[in-house]
């Protein structure tokens, strides 16, 4: 029975690469190949290539003063971090969470087979990716410093306590994950706040990569003094990878004990968190008036209920909206800065200024593409909307303004952040502003059109309807290729014609160009989207 789960968990981990989940079949051979293929790239080719330009990087001036132990413990910290990043979320969806628990809870199987399973499970996606950072570093001191028998003994042995540690403290953070999950009510929002958390941790990791590898070989006896007076566990693990004979003994039993007790604790509480469930609030009935809302704020309410139900909507459909916030506080930070690099150094000079961070504004909407992916959205169930007595008009123009709502706020704001640092006269403001919002408006109705001639409705995982969509990509492309079109444009006229008169040109086309997206969604759209 154990092996046959042990295989039946394999095949799910696997299973991306079989079963196409858009189409809800599996796939052809020539398919799963391509798609493996694609995955070995990706993980050796591009990630390995990288963690190899860390290794050796970092491994020829820190061996070289004798801090070889210094580079293994950096090293094997970041193949933990790697390792339990992407293995943690999986833990708690594949071991406690996992859609058939109940169905083999309920038969004769012993808890302990179905445990070691998962387990198993987790233990070779952390060892996936915790493997692609270690080993290269491996391979590369071995070069670098020359092959001996403790050096590799030793290696062997550091890439086997990294895969157990990613493990434990995977089930670790899983069973922490899986707790608190039963208590948070909207789990959409605290998964895309992590999420973005996890967005703006990477970015800032990937902008002082440089500067913290130079501080690193830079200050190496420093560092190394700091580290082993301060996390004196880290110099033991670094040592490790030397091949030293006491670490070794001391990891080796240390690592060991912590499985063990790991495995023991999650023997006990498996079987409790894997059956628990929300709790469920006691409410005593209150008679109360309920407010009347009218058609248009009532479907709009729907939409956003809609997007807030789903972090990988919100994620990939309203990712703009914070990003224009953000870029309009940057610019108010660096705002100085940007000016004197357009005015002074490339002495384009305040007009060509003002359109390129008008233009700059339109471009971060782009990043935003609700309506795009809205009607595909329904799926199945699109029949609930078509049945509602309201007409096929309020239901899109709902899609619509939710658009609007969510990328025409922060529009603004960045556009309002634009005039503070360029400070120009009142006319020129205001053109500032309308333009972004006629940008908005023009996106989320070309986006509708596209997704009324191009929808998805029989999808099986809603990734599929937001992120692998033709709608949301030629939107993209389409604010894109106008932005850059109009900055193009300008770039040759800037000389002879004033920022204003630009701005109020490219507001005229494309208002225009919006104002016949929304006339074929009111005539064609309505019957299209009646008919789906």
């Amino acid at each position: 029975m154990l092996k046959i789960l042990l295989k039946k968990q394999l095949y799910q981990l696997n299973q991306s690469f079989f079963y196409d989940a858009k189409k809800g079949k599996a796939r052809s051979k020539a398919s799963s190949i391509g798609f493996i293929a694609f995955f070995v790239v990706l993980m050796v080719g591009v990630l390995g290539t990288m963690f190899t330009y860390l290794s050796l990087t970092l491994c020829e001036p820190l061996v070289s003063v004798g801090l070889g132990w210094l580079y293994f413990a950096l090293i094997s910290l970041v193949s933990l971090m790697l390792g339990i990043f992407g293995s943690v979320f999986n833990t708690y969806s594949s071991l406690y969470q996992a859609k058939d628990n109940d169905l083999l809870l309920s038969l004769p199987i012993p808890v302990r087979h179905l445990l070691v399973s998962r387990l198993l499970g987790v233990y070779l996606m952390g060892t996936m990716y915790s493997i692609i950072v270690i080993l290269p570093a491996v391979i590369v001191r071995l070069v670098v410093a020359g092959f001996s028998a403790k050096a590799l003994f030793g290696s062997l042995v550091l890439m086997a306590a990294i895969t157990v540690i990613v493990l434990v403290l995977s089930c670790a953070l899983g069973l922490v994950v899986a707790k608190v999950s039963v208590k948070i009510k909207n789990k959409s929002i605290v998964t895309t706040v992590l999420s973005l958390g996890f967005l703006a941790l990477y970015y800032y990791v990937y902008a002082n990569a440089y500067t913290l590898l130079q501080t690193v070989i830079q200050n190496a006896q420093t560092i190394g003094e700091k580290v082993k007076g301060m996390a004196y566990p880290l110099y033991i693990f670094g040592k490790v990878g030397e091949g030293e004979p006491l670490p070794l003994a001391i990891t080796v039993l240390c690592v060991g004990a912590l499985f063990v007790l790991t495995y023991i604790l999650m023997e006990r509480s498996f079987l409790k968190i894997a059956t628990s469930s929300a709790k469920t609030a006691r409410r005593e009935y209150r008679e109360k008036q309920t407010k009347l809302k009218s058609a248009d704020s009532a479907l709009l309410s729907k939409e956003l209920s809609r997007l807030l139900s789903s972090p990988t909507y919100m994620l990939n459909g309203a990712l703009g909206t914070v990003i224009l916030f953000v870029g309009g506080i940057a610019l108010l930070i660096k705002g100085n800065w940007v000016v004197e690099l357009f005015s002074t150094e490339l002495g384009f000079g305040k007009d060509f200024t003002t359109v390129i961070g008008t233009l700059a504004v339109c471009m971060l909407t782009t990043m935003n593409s609700l309506s795009a992916a809205s009607v595909s959205l329904e799926g199945k169930s699109i029949w609930l909307s078509q049945s509602l007595p309201v007409s096929a008009w309020k239901v899109l123009m709902a899609k619509f303004n939710l658009h609007m709502l969510l990328t025409g706020v922060p529009a603004l704001f960045c556009s309002l952040c634009v005039c503070i640092v360029l400070r120009p006269n009142l006319a020129v403001c205001i053109a500032i502003a309308v333009l972004p919002i006629l940008f908005v408006a023009f996106l989320s109705a070309i986006g509708l059109v596209l997704n009324l001639k191009m929808p998805n409705l029989n999808w099986t995982n809603e990734t599929s309807a937001v992120k692998q969509s033709f709608s949301v990509l030629i939107t993209l492309f389409a604010g894109w290729i106008l932005s850059f079109a109009f900055a193009g444009v300008y770039y040759l006229l800037f000389t002879s014609m004033s920022a204003l008169l630009f701005l109020i040109i490219s507001s005229a086309v494309v208002a225009v160009l919006c104002a016949l997206c929304i006339l074929w969604i009111k005539k064609r759209g309505t019957e299209i989207y009646k008919k789906l």
